[in-house]
């Protein structure tokens, strides 16, 4: 059986509910689960492709899952090529618009179909994708904003040997944060970069005013700093700042990200693999970064992301926060600071059945 005689012959999506233990907060709100839709793309081989979807809500979960069982007919038959499948699913949804669930099905189907080919080859997927395994630099986005909590889980996971952590700002008032940043400095030391998350709460000159305070306590990169669509605004507190700002989990396709960069909307880049087009669409995205020489860093889903920053020429940062984990047979782990991409063919997805029914979300 060869690559290019692949053929679907049934896309299976599960809707699973993880609680996550502690939940991770943020000024936009607190998650205390990881809505997934996991997805088995199975072909005429015998071969299944795997991925999910992070669906944020609960409340998107059974409509995600029910989309893709809506397009699963249409797939049965077809070639595993990303490149076809993506123009079929971009044909069918031309007038609806590839953004939200549509873009993320799309996004899943993908990377399942990617990681059948991986299999089929025999081969990482990083391998496939014609990059040497090599670790890539991680940092842990910690999930309390409680200070004593968030110090105690930097102690923790700083012990463990992540040499770069984020924290989520957003706090009622400035003189919290900046003496929150300090406590963490003054316990971590200067060996620790420190990264900092808005998750979008701020307005543009409020965001000025914040981060011209936080300049002198040397942030790596500060994220989203306002409304994650506006490239004017980013761009404005791109320049009035010093720390750099970073940006890209919220790009719907490699077309945002290319007006976001033609807006200078910011220093980094950070796509998301889910929302920039899966694997076919994170490799336009690494194109475009490379062009610019724009630093680009993962978001979530750290299984994928190893393989393709390893392939990405201005590969910055993984992000690793472990939210499938409790539902697979091997979760990711990062060791002296580094995560490898998966050694087993494909991208190195297995479910842990008995997982998946105990966190099972019937219809």
């Amino acid at each position: 059986m060869t690559q290019t005689s692949l053929t679907i012959h049934h896309l299976r999506a599960r809707a699973v509910n993880v609680p996550l233990m502690p939940p991770v907060q943020t000024a936009s709100g607190t998650v205390a689960s990881a809505p997934l839709v996991l997805i088995d793309l199975e072909t005429n081989a015998g071969i299944t492709g795997s991925s999910y979807l992070f669906c944020y809500t609960p409340l998107a979960l059974g409509p995600t899952a029910q989309l893709l069982a809506n397009l699963a007919p249409l797939l049965v038959g077809e070639a595993v090529a990303p490149g076809l499948l993506e123009q079929k699913l971009q044909a069918r949804f031309r007038l609806l618009g590839p953004q939200g669930l549509t873009g993320m099905a799309m996004a899943g189907i993908d990377m399942a179909a990617w990681d059948a080919l991986a299999k089929a080859a025999n081969m990482p997927l990083v391998q496939l994708l014609g990059g040497p395994a090599r670790p890539i630099p991680a940092y842990c986005s910690l999930r309390s904003m409680e200070r004593a909590a968030l110090l105690q889980e930097a102690e923790t996971m700083a012990a463990t040997g992540f040499t770069a952590l984020k924290l989520r700002l957003g706090l009622p008032h400035l003189d919290a944060e900046l003496e929150l940043v300090q406590a963490m400095r003054q316990q971590l030391g200067p060996g620790v970069a420190l990264l900092a998350d808005y998750n979008q709460t701020l307005s543009v000159p409020e965001a000025i005013r914040r981060i011209r305070a936080l300049d002198e306590l040397g942030l790596t990169w500060i994220e989203e700093p306002t409304r994650a669509d506006d490239d004017a605004g980013h761009a404005a507190i791109a320049r009035a700042v010093a720390t750099p700002i970073q940006i890209g989990e919220n790009w719907w396709g490699p077309h945002e990200m290319a007006r976001s960069i033609a807006a200078n909307a910011s220093d980094f880049v950070m796509p998301d693999v889910m929302k920039i087009g899966g694997v076919s669409g994170w490799l336009r995205a690494a194109a475009l970064a490379e062009t610019q020489g724009l630093p680009l860093s993962s978001h979530l889903f750290p299984e994928f992301s190893a393989h393709l920053l390893a392939v990405t020429p201005t590969a910055h940062w993984l992000e690793f926060l472990d939210l499938a984990g409790p539902i697979l047979a091997a979760p990711p782990t990062v060791q002296g600071g580094f995560l490898h991409p998966s050694t087993e063919p494909g991208a190195g997805l297995a479910w842990d059945e008995s997982a998946v029914a105990r966190f099972l979300v019937s219809d």
